[in-house]
């Protein structure tokens, strides 16, 4: 909760073509950090490329999007 604002500010902050956030040491992911991915992969459709710790795919699977093309499947 205390970091997903920061990811998104930081992600927003300069234009990119692509955007690759790795998430693969990331050990609690709750709903602020949920919405802030929502709005990533909504600014930058196509683009945007998440990494997922074992943790963050748990979460995004039980809320529905663990089938999003954005997620990779690593």
């Amino acid at each position: 909760m205390a970091t997903a604002d920061t990811m998104l500010q930081t992600a927003l902050r300069e234009p990119a073509e692509r955007i690759t956030l790795d998430l693969r040491t990331v050990t609690f992911f709750d709903s602020a950090a949920i919405h802030a991915l929502v709005r990533l992969a909504q600014q930058f459709p196509g683009t945007l490329t998440v990494l997922p710790s074992r943790q963050v795919r748990r979460v995004l699977d039980i809320s529905g999007l663990g089938e999003q093309t954005w997620l990779s499947p690593t």
